[in-house]
């Protein structure tokens, strides 16, 4: 069992972080979904794998039209996940077992069954209840028309008209409002001052529970241009690098961000925090990390560069020169809640762009025809280029597992507010959140109860007890590659050995340890003066990569050399 450091500020700058999708982590009570006392319960699972935090994905109450991410209270547990006493359990038993906690907090938009967005639909139009999101009359002659032709990053508009329920105009149709993601999330006002003031207060509720850091959904959304007229169709991502855009990643969101800091730094140690800002522009992104404000922000540029030798290196030294400059330390993913686990990515063919996926998806994953083994062997490479790098690696659940994205989930199963509001379009996210399977003999392979969202029967031979103990599988990998981690991570620098143009990436880091991979589809030579003995880890199978002590790489293998 590992044990922290209570009073250690710096505990996030290289932790590893295990994200947790709470419904589809471990279901306690047999009702077919995850919940918090599976996660108590699974607690030395985690310690065993030798994570430093998990990070909780949203288990607050929720109607779950966005799988969570639509919070209908800030300040409490979802009764299908739990309660308060099982929260404060749970995170006694993380922190008991030396692991810390993180949870999610959505402050772009809550849910429309929000005590404050009900209030404001019971409200007049320019009442204080509506001022706390984005109320605006319609255009057209009779305001039947948007304020806007924004869309929703979910498909379809990004205003819904509501139907007054007080006022001269009750029972008419009336103004409209702002949700850039699903109707049933209406976008927060971040000019109202009570709303700031909310969400400071569900900081300190939080924080005063323990919970010792947080990731901020959608960071980079708070602030908004709602000048009247609006302006015309801004697309639902940043192209511009001058805080212009009317949507996202304003200068004004800054200010949100230091008032947060001066709450999290109300603690001792301060409490951390990651925002999610998809901002590609560096001089943008390192803003949300500066230490004045969240301190970190996740970067997604490994996550979608391709398996190449000169894009990972290219984006892990960027990445590691922006975090220098903005104080913070790198943050390194590649599979999350959002996205197609990473194995099926690297099983498609090379240059599949985000379309490509998403047509794959939509033909139930039976075209092209991934390359499994090569999908796997290429994830397990890249994880331990990654797990060397200097920084916090964030890994999801399942990934340790070796788990491919769920492609072909039935129509009738599909959850994901994509799959509707693009009209059956776009499948959305449902395949990376299929719930885990922990026995492969076991009924549900031991999730507990009939899952949310089926299992496939392939999940069987990657259930978490086939693989327990086995050498050479991808959870035992897994634990070798943390537990080395812990013991071998130094200072947050690398030297670079290898040429910037080569299909072998080699660094080393300051106390000695070097990382090797071998990006190419065929075997190649060590680098000279590599000694085969000092060969600790390997991505590939222990059987399959005798050649090392021959003077070899495998294709597509990562090694690890001990000082």
């Amino acid at each position: 069992m590992s044990t922290f450091d209570s009073h250690d500020a710096s505990w996030w700058r290289q932790a590893a972080v295990y994200q947790i999708y709470p419904r589809s982590f471990a279901d306690s009570n047999g009702d077919g979904m995850g919940d918090l006392p599976g996660v108590t319960a699974r607690m030395d699972y985690l310690s065993a794998l030798g994570m430093d935090a998990i990070w909780l994905s949203p288990f607050y109450p929720s109607a779950l039209a966005d799988g969570g991410y639509d919070v209908d209270d800030y300040r409490n547990v979802d009764p299908r996940l739990g309660s308060l006493d099982d929260f404060d359990a749970m995170v006694s038993a993380a922190h008991a077992a030396g692991i810390r906690v993180i949870v999610d907090v959505v402050p772009n938009h809550s849910s429309n069954l929000h005590a404050w967005f009900t209030a404001a639909l019971a409200a007049a139009p320019g009442s204080p209840e509506r001022a706390r999101y984005h109320f605006l009359e319609g255009l057209g002659e009779n305001g039947e028309l948007p304020p806007s032709d924004w869309p929703s990053h979910f498909g379809g508009p990004a205003w819904t008209r509501v139907v007054e329920q007080a006022g001269p105009h009750a029972g008419s149709p009336g103004q409209w409002y702002l949700h850039l993601f699903a109707s049933e999330q209406p976008d927060f006002n971040w000019d109202n001052p009570e709303v700031r003031e909310d969400f400071h207060t569900t900081l300190r509720f939080w924080a005063d529970r323990g919970v010792d850091g947080f990731r901020v959904d959608v960071a980079h959304g708070l602030a908004k241009d709602m000048t009247l007229p609006l302006r015309s169709k801004p697309e639902l991502q940043i192209l511009v690098d001058d805080g212009s855009d009317p949507l996202f990643d304003r200068d004004a969101v800054h200010e949100i961000f230091a008032g947060w800091r001066s709450v999290l730094n109300e603690y001792h140690p301060p409490k951390a925090a990651v925002a999610e800002a998809w901002v590609p522009f560096t001089s943008r992104r390192l803003k949300y990390a500066r230490p004045t404000e969240l301190g970190q922000a996740f970067n997604f540029d490994l996550l979608q560069a391709p398996f190449s030798a000169v894009e990972f290196r290219t984006v892990a030294q960027k990445c590691l020169t922006e975090a220098e400059a903005s104080g913070a330390s790198s943050t390194w993913v590649f599979s999350n809640h959002d996205v197609i686990r990473h194995p099926s990515r690297y099983a498609l063919p090379d240059g599949s762009t985000l379309a490509d996926l998403e047509a794959w998806l939509l033909a139930d994953g039976a075209a092209p025809v991934p390359d499994l083994a090569r999908g796997l062997r290429r994830a397990r490479a890249a994880t331990l280029f990654m797990l060397g790098l200097p920084g916090s690696a964030y890994l999801y659940q399942g990934e340790e597992l070796g788990l491919f994205e769920v492609a072909d989930l039935p129509a009738s199963a599909l959850a994901d507010p994509t799959w509707f509001r693009t009209n059956h379009q776009v499948k959305g996210r449902d395949g990376c959140r299929v719930p885990l399977p922990w026995s492969a003999a076991a009924e549900n392979f031991g999730f507990g109860g009939s899952p949310w969202l089926p299992q496939p029967a392939w999940f069987g031979e990657h259930a978490a007890d086939v693989q327990d103990g086995v050498a050479g599988s991808t959870l035992e990998m897994y634990r070798a590659a943390l537990k080395l981690r812990r013991a071998l991570q130094t200072v947050e620098t690398l030297e670079w050995l290898s040429a910037p143009a080569s299909d072998m990436v080699h660094y080393r880091r300051p106390n000695g340890w070097e990382v090797l991979t071998n990006f190419a589809p065929v075997a190649a030579a060590l680098p000279t003066g590599v000694a085969p003995a000092k060969v600790v880890l390997r991505s590939g199978d222990p059987a399959a990569g005798k050649g090392t002590a021959e003077g070899t790489i495998p294709a597509e293998t990562t090694l690890w050399l001990a000082p």
